[in-house]
C-alpha cells in the first residue's frame, strides 16, 4: 500500500464522518438558534428551556437519519473491506 492509497482512505473517512454527522449537527444549530433567539426575545433564562428542545430534536432527527447514516457507514466499510482484500 503507497502513501497515495493511504491518503484516499483517510479522505473517505473524513469525507463519511461529515456526511454522517452533519445533518444533526445541523439540525442541532438551527435549534439552538431557534430556542436562543426565543430566550433572547422573551427574556427567559430558563437552563430546561435550551435543553430539552434540543434534546428531544436531536433524538428524533437520529431516529431519522439513522437509515442514512448506517447505510454510508456501511457502505465506507465494504469499499474499505474490498481494499485490504485486494491487497493480499
Amino acid at each position: 500500500m503507497e502513501a497515495r492509497d493511504v491518503i484516499e482512505i483517510g479522505r473517505q473517512a473524513i469525507t463519511t464522518m461529515l456526511m454522517i454527522g452533519a445533518p444533526i449537527l445541523l439540525i442541532a444549530l438551527i435549534v439552538g438558534l431557534a430556542v436562543s433567539l426565543f430566550q433572547a426575545l422573551t427574556q427567559m433564562q430558563e437552563m430546561t428551556l435550551s435543553f430539552v428542545p434540543k434534546m428531544l430534536i436531536i433524538f428524533l432527527s437520529v431516529m431519522i437519519f439513522m437509515p442514512f447514516m448506517l447505510a454510508t457507514l456501511s457502505r465506507f466499510t465494504l469499499e474499505l473491506v474490498d481494499r485490504i482484500a485486494g491487497l493480499g
